[in-house]
């Protein structure tokens, strides 16, 4: 099976019934299958999803980069759309990708914008947008790498990729509260990586790091706009660098485990 002109579109999901339909109805909209990895919901994730016609798989979640990498080969054409469960494709995205299927995928990545979301108010400052994602990927010349939790895709060089227009709609959190503490859960996971860094890049990035991440989003990436709101974004991405690279630290030196 080449698959060429076929698109695949993979989820990762766990306990996503409140927002998995939504995502899964775009996908259909341009996909000719649409696969969910579920990592044992106790929800109605895999209900729905099963009911909306996706293929449901299930697999032990060990990291966001393992769950993706496995998911992608399970696919059953090359060319895959990665999306999360609370992410969902706006109809000029749809648009562009039907374009880009049509001529059979000339290229072997695609980016778009993401458009985050807290409740339902979408954040197009604090350094959120345009959130570029390459999410549209020949899954034969790349990988997912970076690091937990913050994944991403690199397609091998020399193959080429290109920006599609539209949005891609992420409803990140449902309200400050929850960012909060996805904030200082994504800085304790970043921890593991930091601990690694040379000592004194680690020191530099303990020192400067989360000053230099408050000023550039909220005034030059005009998080000042949004208020109370833009304010308590900007606040957050300064904690999570100091738990991230101060907690790294302590785990240099063996004051934590």
């Amino acid at each position: 099976m080449t698959g060429k002109g076929k698109l695949s579109t993979v989820i990762i999901a766990y306990n996503e019934a409140h927002c998995i339909a939504q995502c899964i109805r775009s996908a259909m909209m341009v996909s000719d299958e649409v696969l969910v990895v579920d990592s044992g919901s106790t929800d109605r994730t895999v209900e729905i999803a099963e009911n909306l016609g996706a293929r449901v798989l299930n697999h032990p979640f060990e990291g966001h980069i393992q769950q993706k990498n496995w998911a992608k080969d399970q696919a059953l054409y090359p060319f895959v759309l990665s999306l999360d469960a609370d992410e969902y494709l706006s109809e000029e995205l749809q648009d562009s990708i039907m374009e880009e299927k049509q001529v059979g995928f000339h290229h072997s990545g695609y980016y778009m914008n993401r458009l985050n979301y807290i409740g339902e108010r979408p954040i197009r400052g604090c350094g959120w947008y345009p959130d570029k994602k390459l999410r549209l990927w020949n899954r034969d010349r790349g990988q997912w790498k970076g690091i937990n939790p913050h994944d991403r895709f690199r397609i091998k060089r020399g193959y080429p990729k290109k920006k599609v227009k539209g949005d891609l709609h992420h409803y990140s959190y449902e309200n400050k509260r929850e960012l909060w503490k996805k904030s200082i859960n994504y800085g304790v996971i970043g921890a593991k990586y930091a601990k690694t860094l040379p000592w004194l890049k680690l020191l530099s990035k303990v020192t400067f790091s989360p000053l230099v991440k408050f000023f550039k989003n909220y005034f030059i990436k005009k998080g000042i706009f949004y208020g109370f709101t833009g304010l308590i974004i900007c606040l957050c991405q300064v904690v999570e660098s100091y738990v991230k690279y101060g907690r790294g630290l302590f785990l240099k030196l063996g004051l934590i485990k």
